[in-house]
């Protein structure tokens, strides 16, 4: 099926996909201001649903049966085909993944694999998490159907079975194809099955980074970090799709999910999927809490020398503190990790960058097991801010924490 606004004939047979949007729809996304939810409303890419995960009534939703262009959430049946794989023991998690040409030939965002790359199943699946890498992406599903052609038509089969019923794949990655189409709809019950089938490997979606041939990957949801009892699932973009997201979050007993489709910008569509979520969980009667906390998970099994991960570290709140000591009293953690040395090395380089801070080293306990959180403490708001920006620059990953509270302020 071919969606309006797509055209095809680039050289080598490659399809492109284009899409038009009018000057005045630009300028009413800029304008959005405190919800911008509504100026997604309406577009001619745009759908969202919100559903219950236990029992998969739907909250609320918007144009949830229309077709859209799934980008990187492609990668979500890429996951549930390898997930089910491991299930059925037809492969390993150490075992190794052949890398073609075919594969090595992905346009970014990649890993940069090349036919000599020694890549493991698991490596795999967390660089399709955290990096949404396509090359890893078209490599398993070489390695589960053969060639990629015959993947995607594994995936649709696998697809419809699920009851996603409006859903077409033509690749293992989403890159476009404008035959490449699925709904909202279709999207939060996958998200739905990957959750109820695999539980287990649904910790992956929470890793935070990985190292991968010694280069530290870090994950591009951003959700996890800034949104109250988010802990998985995945990004999408391409031009034709717009911004593409699908949330899981859980606050008590009630777990929910999210899907947008079609967002102007990142931020926007982080923003409206925090909106939709708020809206949902406030329809079941779950307080919406301020303060942003992160949810405990299982540890991700990501084979780290020292990183743990920030975002698995349950924040506890400071007490109060007058509004003159609380200008003074924010500061940057780095990240939790496995030995006291670490988290001192960390913290110490990522005071470089704030230099009218002071390190501090948390000692803790995670799943039982004794660990460290690496921060830079006694700055103002906007040292830490800063801090956090160039550090992120760098490729590090930083979150600002806020006086009483100890909340994240996302970066």
């Amino acid at each position: 099926m071919t969606m309006p606004g797509s055209r095809q004939g680039s050289p080598g047979g490659a399809r492109r996909i284009a899409w038009g949007v009018a000057p005045l729809a630009v300028a009413v996304l800029a304008l959005a201001a405190p919800r911008p939810a509504a100026a997604q409303v309406g577009s001619d890419r745009y759908s969202s649903i919100v559903i219950d995960a236990r029992s998969g009534q739907v909250l609320e939703s918007d144009n949830p049966d229309a077709p859209r262009f799934p980008a990187s959430l492609t990668k979500m049946m890429t996951l549930y085909m390898t997930f089910e794989a491991l299930r059925d023991r037809r492969i390993g998690r150490d075992e190794t993944v052949p890398v073609s040409m075919h594969a090595a030939s992905m346009e970014p965002t990649k890993l940069g694999l090349t036919p000599k790359t020694h890549l493991t199943v698991e490596e795999a699946i967390l660089g399709l998490i955290t990096l949404s890498a396509n090359d890893a992406a078209a490599a398993i599903g070489e390695m589960l159907g053969g060639t990629e052609d015959r993947f995607a038509q594994m995936m649709t089969l696998r697809a419809r079975a699920l009851g996603m019923a409006h859903t077409t794949f033509r690749n293992a990655s989403g890159l476009p194809d404008p035959d490449q189409i699925t709904t909202a709809a279709d999207m939060a019950t996958l998200a739905r099955r990957i959750l109820t089938d695999f539980p287990d490997d649904y910790a992956y979606f929470s890793t935070p980074s990985f190292v991968f041939h010694r280069r530290v990957i870090y994950n591009h949801d951003t959700m996890l970090k800034t949104y109250p009892g988010a802990d998985g699932f995945k990004t999408g973009y391409t031009k034709a799709a717009g911004h593409n997201l699908v949330t899981s979050a859980v606050r008590g007993n009630v777990r929910l999910i999210g899907v947008v489709l079609g967002a102007g910008s990142n931020v926007e569509r982080n923003i409206h999927m925090a909106s939709l979520l708020d809206d949902g969980f406030g329809k079941l009667n779950v307080p919406v809490t301020p303060a942003v906390t992160a949810v405990a998970r299982r540890e991700p099994p990501v084979r780290l020398p020292g990183l743990i991960g920030s975002a698995q570290a349950a924040e506890v709140p400071h007490p109060r503190m007058t509004a003159a000591a609380a200008a003074s009293h924010w500061a940057i953690q780095i990240g939790t990790f496995g030995s006291a040395k670490a988290a001192a090395d960390a913290a110490a380089a990522a005071r470089r960058s704030a230099p009218g801070g002071e390190t501090r080293i948390e000692a803790m306990k995670l799943k039982g097991r004794p660990a460290w959180r690496a921060q830079v403490i006694g700055l103002t708001q906007s040292e830490a801010q800063n801090a956090c920006s160039v550090l992120s620059r760098h490729g590090t990953a930083c979150v600002v924490l806020r006086p009483e509270q100890g909340e994240y302020a996302s970066r």
